[in-house]
């Protein structure tokens, strides 16, 4: 026995020493926990927690509501709670702009990025700003309907609401999970078991994936629970390879040697310039082994030896890349270090990333001037570095581009948008969310005749819609998806027009567009000329009525998904014959259809297991 303990005891020894030399700055509280190991807890002074609401909702990517009022926007998340505990659809709740699988499957949807680690779930965000740094004991969500949505809980170091922010901003997850489905759609207090961090914070940010949810989550409100003075206790991390970090390192290759790399047995230890068995593999198979790898660990790898830093920095692994992933980290120098590398750059998601000052402006024009002449693909989403400038050098620099996604770039100037008129190629321009004005749209429509994908959900600032509709019709034929998500001052004349126009549309979202009225004819109308129609949005239209639903049935057998939240006059029999007729439907929402019980819904589920017929409720 004590051989065995004598050999333990040098063991952890080597192991303490190891520890010294790696540097790690958790040891400089080795004394203290060792005091506290050996029970004296009772020695440590009390502190006081903090409770408090969110005082303000700071940025966000998409939200069900408009930006005019406050039903269902994510600045229902500032304040006390308005519903929490009763369960149900309210409106003074925050609710995000998609659910489920479907919008995944809607023929507008981007084709998803390669190498995008799998890690990754976080479709939207929101960012929630405190009165008051503390260190974060815990973080409470009241989620009001269909809960499980979040995915990711993080801290950020910056104060918001301070005069002079610091250069160095960081982000530490406090929590993080897998996309689920609570077994319930009933209210929940959500209060994951959360990390320590190392800094006090009073900014929040959510992330959140609803794929796995049968509806729209809804959240009441955010607690934070923290203490003022740092706890003896608080764990550090240890230091992380960052994306910027793309040297070659050798002087740590002189000391360690890479995992790939081979050394001699001498006395000496100087290193066999051989790279193994990878000198006999084929360079594309090489190539193929790395393709597989999350954009950091191919930065990694490539500092291991020559033959693979020259693999790991060939311009053919970033033809698509995608960078959203890494928002926190993200900043000039790395965009600088990736910057050689991708010279045969075709996809970039930036989606997320550089706000707070991470990136800047010019640092985001000089990656583009470098490595956007082959550019196809770019996607922008909240990304709020962006200005005039960045647009102006995108358009010029980029000629190829056929995708573009600005949503939620709402601190884009309106004038800045007239730079797309020289994007003549642009399919998928995605717009939501942003301060377009009409002048700007109907330039872009004029000159961007190949569209089509084209989204102005939310683009309050455009003042006639028919206008715009009607040079869509006019210029853009061949357009497949269009987006008109509240448009509130879209007319039947303008709707008529642009189904004469743009007879090939397979995706109409008129979702709260309440200035239009059935007893017109202009969705009778819409039924018999879109016959390609695989999806349309009706939401919140008080006078869709069973002649609607009868002309879809007759002249729509591709439709796939249909949404008529909201109207007093289908009956079950009209939604009956709609379903007989359309064997593709997947996705029918009747809530609050006053003619549709709960009964009606579940009769019709069985007689059509296939589909899945919404019916939300308010407790």
């Amino acid at each position: 026995m004590f051989p065995m303990l004598t050999l333990l005891s040098m063991f952890y020894y080597i192991c303490l020493r190891r520890r010294c030399r790696s540097g790690s700055r958790a040891e400089s509280l080795g004394g203290r926990r060792a005091l506290i190991d050996l029970g004296q807890r009772s020695t440590l002074p009390v502190t006081v927690e903090v409770e408090q609401y969110a005082k303000e909702v700071l940025d966000f990517s998409s939200h069900y509501g408009s930006e005019n009022s406050m039903s269902y926007t994510m600045w229902n998340l500032a304040g006390v709670p308005n519903v929490y505990p009763s369960t149900g659809d309210f409106t003074q709740t925050a609710v995000f702009r998609t659910y489920g699988h479907w919008w995944d499957q809607c023929v507008s949807a981007p084709a998803p990025f390669h190498r995008t680690p799998p890690s990754f779930h976080s479709r939207d965000f929101l960012e929630l700003a405190f009165e008051e740094q503390v260190y974060p004991t815990a973080v409470e969500v009241l989620e009001t309907y269909h809960p499980g949505a979040i995915i990711q809980i993080l801290a950020c170091s910056l104060n918001p609401f301070t005069q002079n922010p610091p250069a160095d901003v960081r982000w530490e997850v406090l929590w993080s999970g897998e996309p689920t489905k609570a077994l319930s759609p009933q209210a929940r207090q959500f209060s994951p078991t959360i990390r320590p961090i190392s800094f006090p914070t009073n900014l929040l940010r959510l992330e959140v994936n609803g794929s796995m949810l049968d509806y729209y989550t809804e959240l009441d409100a955010v607690v934070l629970r923290g203490v003022r003075e740092r706890p003896i206790l608080a764990l550090y991390k240890m230091p992380m390879i960052d994306i910027s970090d793309l040297s070659d390192g050798e002087e740590d290759l002189s000391e360690t040697g890479g995992p790939l790399c081979c050394r001699t047995a001498t006395a000496d230890h100087k290193h066999n310039h051989g790279n193994g068995y990878f000198d006999k593999l084929p360079y594309e198979l090489i190539q193929l082994i790395v393709s597989h790898l999350a954009v950091p660990d191919l930065c990694r790898l490539g500092q291991c030896c020559k033959l693979l830093q020259q693999h790991c920095s060939d311009p053919l692994q970033y033809v698509q890349l995608s960078l959203q992933p890494y928002w926190s980290r993200l900043s000039d120098a790395a965009l600088t270090h990736l910057q050689p590398r991708c010279t045969l750059l075709q996809r970039l998601n930036m989606s997320w990333t550089g706000n707070r000052g991470a990136v800047t402006a010019a640092g985001f024009c000089s990656f583009i001037r470098a490595c956007g002449m082959s550019l196809v693909c770019l996607q922008l989403s909240c990304c709020h570095f962006l200005n005039e400038m960045c647009l102006e050098v995108v358009c010029v620099t980029c000629p190829r581009l056929q995708e573009l996604d600005l949503s939620s770039c709402d601190r884009l100037q309106p004038h800045a948008f007239t730079h797309i008129t020289k994007l003549t190629h642009i399919r998928r321009l995605i717009l939501y969310r942003t301060k377009i004005e009409q002048t700007a749209m109907l330039s872009i429509l004029t000159f961007c005749a190949e569209l089509r994908h084209l989204n102005l959900g939310s683009c309050v600032m455009i003042e006639d819609y028919d206008a715009v509709v009607s040079l869509v019709a006019a210029r853009c034929r061949g357009l497949v998806s269009l987006d008109l998500w509240r448009c509130r001052n879209l007319s039947e004349r303008g709707l008529a027009e642009l189904v004469s126009g743009c007879a090939g549309l397979e995706e109409l979202d008129l979702g709260w567009c309440s200035s239009l009225h059935s007893s017109s004819g202009c969705f009778q109308l819409l039924g018999r000329r879109l016959h390609r129609l695989r999806k349309l949005f009706l939401t919140a239209n008080r006078t869709v009525c069973d002649s609607d639903l009868e002309q879809l049935a007759t002249n729509c057998p591709a439709l796939e998904h249909l949404d008529i939240l909201g109207t007093r006059m289908v009956s079950p029999a009209a939604l009956r014959r709609l379903l007989q007729a359309c064997p593709r439907l997947r996705l029918l929402d009747v809530s609050f259809c006053s003619q549709i019980d709960a009964r009606t819904v579940q009769e019709l589920g069985s007689l059509f297991p296939n589909v899945s017929i919404k019916k939300s409720f308010t407790q």
